[in-house]
């Protein structure tokens, strides 16, 4: 059975013969903004049991039912690659949480730093983002968004196998000698592509020079160049995923 051009996020576990009941947002999106009718075909994902098609057999302005069929993709769950950020203006944060479900991060982390000029974020809003972002770029897999943390706590609970690619806007800068060599991409070692792994971009401030000399420290850490610009937080975030799925993600 041909998967439907629609793509429809939701919680419920997927197989052939189950009906699922819309909640009212979900049928004004289907109904009211797509206008799906009855016996068309819709497509389902969970984040857990792939692709199904689904056939609309009741639709209303306030609810609906969805009858599954058949499963049109397997589920494909993107590397063990987090990506730890530090929120900036509402739209442009939204843009990461967006473009970071596009290119494959399995875990979106928001981190307070100290140049950090946001000091709270709406976890609900982003993840919701995160979900969109997932059903229209045809994606099985949904990134859960973590609450804000401080990049202390984040730090001092690190996995020990987890290797952190350490985006250090310092070696684009004109204090790059006194900030030491870098690499414009992780090194590609005997296991590094299969490691767990997370890239860190800081504020539109940088880094601190503490918080730069704890980074350079951890044993996990390896400090990553993004050319010889500096770039704005949004586009770093593209860049650095960009860079590790081509090397050592899903790209290859």
């Amino acid at each position: 059975m041909s998967a439907g051009k629609i793509r429809l996020y939701v919680e419920h576990p997927l197989g052939e013969g189950q009906t699922l009941g819309l909640s009212r947002d979900q049928a004004h999106y289907l109904f009211g903004v797509m206008r799906r009718k009855l016996g068309e075909v819709v497509t389902l994902f969970n984040g857990r049991d792939g692709a199904w098609a689904a056939e609309v057999v009741e639709a209303g302005k306030r609810g609906g039912v969805l009858a599954v069929q058949a499963q049109t993709a397997p589920q494909r769950d993107p590397p063990d690659l987090w990506l730890c950020f530090a929120p900036i203006k509402k739209a442009r944060t939204d843009f990461i949480v967006e473009k970071a479900t596009e290119m494959g991060a399995a875990r979106i982390q928001p981190v307070q730093t100290a140049f950090t000029n946001a000091e709270r974020i709406r976890r609900d809003r982003l993840q919701a983002h995160a979900v969109e972002a997932a059903e229209q770029c045809g994606g099985t897999f949904v990134p859960p968004v973590a609450d804000l943390t401080s990049l202390d706590a984040l730090l001092r609970d690190w996995p020990a196998d987890r290797r952190l690619m350490f985006c250090d806007e310092a070696l684009a800068s004109d204090d790059a000698q006194q900030a030491g060599p870098g690499v414009s991409a992780p090194s590609c070692s005997e296991g590094a592509a299969g490691a767990p792994w997370a890239i860190l971009i800081g504020p539109e401030g940088g880094f601190s020079d503490a918080e730069r000399a704890r980074l350079r420290a951890m044993p996990q850490a390896e400090t990553v160049q993004l050319g010889p610009r500096i770039l704005r937080a949004d586009t770093a975030a593209v860049a650095a995923l960009a860079l590790w799925q081509q090397r050592l993600g899903d790209w290859r």
